[in-house]
Parts: structure tokens; sequence; C-alpha cells
């Protein structure tokens, strides 16, 4: 059965709703934000990071909480938090079963 569109979360709109965890932000916060975290490992173009937010309010994981000309600021809901927390364990188990499976074939190089 396919996984409907926001079960799980790209890369991208993982880093998202991290940044939203530490505070409400506008998209040139979260963009800087995901940069920084990332140390350039991923860099969020403006098209990508808008189609994200739309979305994340449409399903109501962000909300607006302030605009102020074109600068539009978003705080995370408990939709969103739950969203992001459900992503965090998917996450460790996939770790966790990768792990698994090195310690199986003997390939414990690869988690020292």
């Amino acid at each position: 059965m396919p996984k409907k569109s926001m079960e799980l979360l790209t890369e991208t709109m993982f880093y998202v709703l991290m940044a939203f965890c530490k505070g409400a932000m506008c998209g040139i916060d979260v963009a800087e934000f995901i940069e920084k975290r990332t140390k350039g490992r991923i860099l969020i173009g403006p098209a990508t990071l808008y189609t994200i937010l739309g979305k994340f309010e449409k399903e109501k994981y962000i909300v607006e909480v302030q605009v102020e000309g074109r600068k539009r600021t978003y705080e995370i809901t408990e939709k969103g938090r739950l969203a992001y927390t459900e992503e965090v364990a998917r996450l460790k188990q996939c770790v966790e079963d990768a792990k698994a499976a090195a310690f199986e074939r003997g390939d414990l190089d690869e988690w020292k």
C-alpha cells in the first residue's frame, strides 16, 4: 500500500520542521538554519522552501503568526511537532536496523 504524501518526510521537509522546533521563523530564517545545521550539505532554494511551507500550512503542521509586507513568519503546531517526533523515531529505527544488519554480517568497522 503506498504511503500518503505527508506520512514520510523528505530530508528537506524534516529539516524545515526541525527549524520550526527552535521557534517562529520566516522562510529566510529557515533556509539559514538548514544551511548552518547541515554545514552547507543542504541548500534549500526559495521554490522548494515555499512549496514545503505551503504543504505544511495546508496540513496544519505550521501556522502563520505574523506578516510584515512580503515577510511571513510561521510557527510549528502540535500536529507538526508530532510529525517531527514520529520522523525522528522512524529515522532512529532505520539506524538501529542498519547497525544490527552490519553486526550480523560482521562489518563492525562502519560503526566505530
